[in-house]
């Protein structure tokens, strides 16, 4: 008897046909269909990962307010602020003022001044302090006095570079309104602020 071959295309068909026919080739044909699926997409997904930057990973410590008395309608709050990767805080909020910016203080023609800054850069590894007579972040508009003991709840908003945004809560103590900044390593002060918030 003699043996045709089938040209190639013409043979795969005649396996495709055999293949449809037989169950237990059609499931092993549904599982490499499933698992070659599934690669590419789990290829991607670890891409995204790799080439994704992660978010900042922002920590803030020392977090303090002056406190205020009756009349008094702002007050600074300061903190150091710490973070893996570049960033930039950008926003603050608070229950405890309608109205908070990111503030510095300057000299402009001898005289310091205080002005709204839109961000302050944290660069990576390397710590930032918000302390009096330099960058703070200000209450405005207080609606009650921040007693001493207290704490006064603060959201910071950090950008990266990407345009990704990280937030972190802290619990800033109220101290006393005559209160400077806490000593620096090496057992130096930032000094007191001498511009009142209007």
């Amino acid at each position: 008897m003699m043996t045709v071959l089938l040209p190639s295309p013409l043979r795969a068909r005649a396996d495709d046909r055999a293949c449809a026919r037989s169950r237990p080739c059609r499931r092993s044909l549904l599982a490499v269909a499933r698992r070659l699926a599934v690669q590419p997409a789990l290829a991607l997904a670890l891409l995204g990962a790799v080439a994704s930057p992660a978010l900042a990973q922002v920590t803030v410590s020392e977090a303090w307010v002056r406190g205020t008395v009756p009349g008094m309608k702002a007050t600074g709050a300061f903190m150091r602020i710490e973070s893996r990767a570049d960033t930039r805080l950008v926003a603050a909020a608070s229950p405890v003022a309608p109205v908070v910016e990111i503030h510095e203080m300057a000299m402009v023609d001898n005289v310091m001044r205080m002005r709204a800054i839109p961000g302050l850069a944290v660069p990576a590894g390397k710590p930032v302090d918000l302390r009096p007579g330099g960058y703070h972040v200000m209450l405005m508009d207080l609606p009650r006095p921040l007693e001493r003991g207290t704490t006064a709840p603060i959201t910071l908003t950090f950008q990266s570079g990407d345009g990704r945004r990280e937030t972190v809560k802290v619990a800033a103590e109220v101290r006393p309104l005559a209160a400077g900044a806490p000593p620096v390593q090496g057992g130096a002060s930032a000094p007191a602020s001498g511009h009142s918030h209007r």
